[in-house]
């Protein structure tokens, strides 16, 4: 019996295996490497390079190593660019997770934990958003999330589906140096990569009602991340019902000006950050509570703001080697 881990070969996915496997669960790797790294696989993980709108792949690897659940990870994850390609996100991320689920229901495969977002709640108006709060996507890339939610909770009263969503907040750092965040539109990557090219990182805006100006996010470990998909596993193969989603938050949040420091002294970079206007509707403040997955998922921070930029700039280094 094994986990198929759909997106694997990801950043966040490449992450998940390797929980899966620190908790003795057998993995399986699915992915189209558009946005992935083979390389980023373990050696001892089956991998399977297939699209999960390509059904008979699907088919085919829950067949061959026996998959009892799915970590479904895989999708189109750039909220920005989604609006210029929305038809292209809502191919990958609600027809992609229509053709995989389908491809359960064939099989009898009915335990799924789905990467879902914090672009589902678009910008909240609250200081703290939990479960409750409502859910207003501002881009095609959260509003395909949201549909993915929506399809697995269809298909629980359609087919006895077993499943959870984990909405993420602001994923960052290492739990393995040869695993790094290659997003190009992401903030770590984006800071690391001006200051590798002797260029001076950039704040949007700091004149925002926060103690010093300055955007304020939940920034979480990926390896924390990793670790709440496990239990979610776990806690389903074992037959418990769980929430139908959970915030994975820090329930304080992190200042860009708080980042840039940190970067700084971990990168031993000095740099002034440029400061320039605004973005158009970026919220001062986004941070959520993750009380519910610390009750259900073994969610908690473990790691400090300091590990996280300098696990994520070993990672950045070791990759440029």
């Amino acid at each position: 019996m094994s986990w198929l881990v759909t997106g694997g070969a990801g950043y966040i996915g490449a992450h998940v295996v390797r929980a899966l496997q620190n908790a003795d669960l057998e993995p399986v790797v699915l992915d189209d490497l558009s946005s992935g790294f083979e390389s980023f696989v373990p050696e001892a993980v089956p991998f399977v390079r297939a699209s999960i709108l390509d059904g008979q792949a699907v088919l085919r690897t829950i067949d061959r190593y026996n998959v009892s659940g799915v970590i479904h990870v895989a999708g189109f994850k750039y909220a920005g660019v989604s609006v210029q390609r929305p038809l292209h996100t809502y191919e990958q991320n609600v027809t992609g997770t229509a053709t995989l689920l389908a491809a359960m229901a064939d099989r009898g495969v009915d335990r799924i934990v789905f990467s879902s977002s914090a672009a589902v709640y678009g910008t909240p108006d609250v200081d703290l958003v939990t479960e409750q709060t409502q859910c207003a996507p501002e881009s095609p890339y959260g509003e395909s999330k949201l549909i993915g939610e929506w399809l697995l909770r269809d298909q629980a009263v359609a087919v006895g589906l077993h499943h959870t969503s984990l909405r993420y907040f602001n994923v960052v750092g290492s739990g393995d140096p040869s695993v790094y965040d290659a997003s190009p539109h992401n903030l770590f990557p984006l800071v690391f990569d001006a200051l590798v090219d002797g260029r001076t990182p950039r704040i949007n805006g700091n004149d925002y009602p926060t103690p010093d100006g300055t955007n304020v996010r939940d920034y979480l470990h990926v390896a924390d991340l990793a670790i709440s998909h496990v239990a979610a596993a776990r806690r389903l193969e074992a037959g418990e019902t769980l929430e139908p989603a959970y915030n994975l938050g820090s329930g304080d949040g992190v200042s860009v000006a708080q980042i840039m420091t940190a970067i700084a002294e971990a990168t031993g970079i000095d740099f002034t950050p440029e400061i320039g206007p605004r973005r158009p509707g970026d919220p001062a403040r986004i941070v959520a509570s993750g009380d519910l997955a610390a009750r259900d998922l073994d969610w908690k921070m473990r790691h400090t703001l300091a590990e996280m930029v300098t696990s994520a700039w070993q990672a950045r280094l070791q990759a440029a080697s």
